[in-house]
């Protein structure tokens, strides 16, 4: 039995977890890889996951914060200039969900519905008949994302909650995107009608970084911000008959995509 799966699958474990998905605990382990000393941690981490260390900007990095939230070098995550089409946000594993007026999304054994999500009926009955988009990132993943079409969005809503792990151990005990802390924004895009782009946080993420908190013109492939330390959650949804998805995305299995990568069109 691994050390989450004793966490999240026994009595005991369930008891130790409390304190440890609390905001405080979060922000203690934000601050611990904040400090200069966690610098000694980024060989290990970047060895073990796999991460190509010559495609980032790393010449400023002070702590394992900066690393794990590290710049790609120009050109290495294109965005295609055809405005058409629907773009993915961020790296991460997709999968696509059909939205009905009653519906709950199973993601992973997880359970939620779109106004629990959103915590805003009015909002959630608009999306009847789209699509969620749900981007899982890991460690691994590069963990800065974009908007996925211009446009203008509101203010910055912020729902605090608890932050689980997004890896599958959890998924299955837990309505992890519930719970989550989370943040939205809703946009009113130039070829995708109205939509939503959420950021989910997760298990010893203590931030989730927007660039822009207050109600703004914004414009496709623009940084809109970044996630600091631990997997993390995007989430995007769209109106119904304002976008075609690929067909390789509508299974309901994740499917890997990076920034940029084209999953689908605009109907228009």
């Amino acid at each position: 039995m691994t050390g989450l799966e004793f966490l999240y699958k026994t009595a005991a474990g369930r008891i130790i977890l409390r304190p440890l998905v609390s905001r405080p605990v979060s922000v203690l382990s934000g601050k611990l890889m904040d400090s200069k000393a966690s610098k000694v941690l980024i060989r290990s981490f970047a060895k073990k996951n796999g991460i190509r260390v010559e495609d980032y900007e790393v010449d400023n990095v002070r702590c394992f914060n900066d690393f794990f939230c590290r710049k790609i070098k120009e050109g290495l995550r294109p965005v295609s200039d055809d405005p058409t089409h629907l773009i993915s946000p961020c790296d991460g594993l997709l999968s696509v969900h059909k939205i009905s007026s009653d519906t709950v999304l199973r993601v992973k054994q997880s359970e939620f519905t779109i106004s629990g999500l959103l915590q805003d009926e009015t909002l959630a009955e608009s999306f009847n008949g789209g699509y969620a988009l749900v981007f899982r990132l890991c460690v691994d993943h590069y963990h800065r994302y974009i908007y996925f079409d211009s446009g203008n969005q509101t203010d910055n809503k912020r729902i605090d909650g608890i932050y689980h792990t997004v890896r599958p151990v959890a998924l299955e005990q837990f309505p992890v995107f519930v719970q989550n802390t989370r943040e939205y924004v809703d946009l009113d895009t130039d070829n995708f009608g109205k939509a939503v782009q959420m950021e989910v946080g997760a298990m010893l993420v203590g931030r989730i970084v927007n660039e822009k908190t207050s109600a703004c013109e914004v414009t496709r492939g623009e940084e809109k911000g970044h996630f600091e330390y631990g997997g993390s959650t995007i989430i995007v949804l769209i109106q119904k008959g304002r976008a075609n998805i690929d067909d390789r995305f509508l299974n309901n299995t994740e499917k890997p995509v990076v920034m940029g990568q084209v999953i689908g069109s605009s109907t228009t």
